[in-house]
């Protein structure tokens, strides 16, 4: 069995995933740890032989190093905006103490100025000052040895539809916005290959959204 824990398991994203994996022939190989705030938020899967939820705080340094231990891949299911990226730290720290070297980590695009034009302007205005840890997050994964991928996550809507275009670090953002079920579909494409885009940092949004100047709803 493979074994992958989601931090932050309450997310409407992490949720998509959750029930995905839970559901789907192909994923049937997957054991999911659900790490959260309010385990009881997730009370409906806490009877799932493949499920564990485990309630926590992603700042407890001791709490992270514990859930991470015996899994194969780690997905960060929020952006890492704390003081001094505690969480990222954290993560970094408890898979080198139990030997994980995956992990799958949200993130915001615009980190590398890689959106152009009126909507990257506006962009980096709404993200404001919460860009500069955002950026910092990114850099502690590229500077460790373990194997992640960022996802630069596009403007959010709740369309039901899966359509979206990965861009990786050195090209351009294609689009600005995209569904939850998107991003949702490439985490699954993760965890089912973890080769995939080790090491890297991807975008990824619906290419139809390309060239709008504000989030497409």
């Amino acid at each position: 069995m493979k074994k992958v824990v989601i931090l932050g398991a309450n997310g409407q994203i992490a949720r998509i995933v959750e029930h995905r994996i839970l559901t789907e022939a192909d994923l049937a190989d997957v054991e999911l740890t659900l790490f959260l705030r309010q385990a009881d938020r997730l009370a409906n899967l806490a009877d799932n032989p493949r499920v564990t939820v485990v309630e926590g705080d992603i700042t407890d340094a001791q709490a992270v190093a514990n859930v991470i231990a015996g899994q194969d891949i780690v997905v960060i299911g929020m952006v890492d905006h704390t003081p001094d990226n505690v969480i990222t730290k954290n993560v970094i720290a408890g898979m080198h103490l139990h030997q994980v070297t995956r992990v799958l980590a949200t993130n915001v695009l615009g980190l590398y100025h890689e959106v152009g034009g009126e909507f990257g302007r506006w962009n980096a205005e709404m993200i404001g000052a919460g860009m500069a840890s955002a950026r910092q997050a990114d850099q502690l994964l590229a500077a460790s040895d373990l194997d992640y991928t960022t996802l630069r996550l596009p403007w959010l809507n709740d369309r039901d539809e899966v359509a979206y275009t990965i861009t990786t670090h050195d090209q351009p953002y294609d689009g600005v916005s995209g569904s939850r079920q998107s991003v949702a579909d490439v985490m699954i494409k993760l965890i089912g290959q973890p080769t995939l885009y080790q090491r890297k940092s991807i975008g990824m949004a619906n290419p139809a959204t390309q060239g709008q100047s504000r989030p497409v709803y």
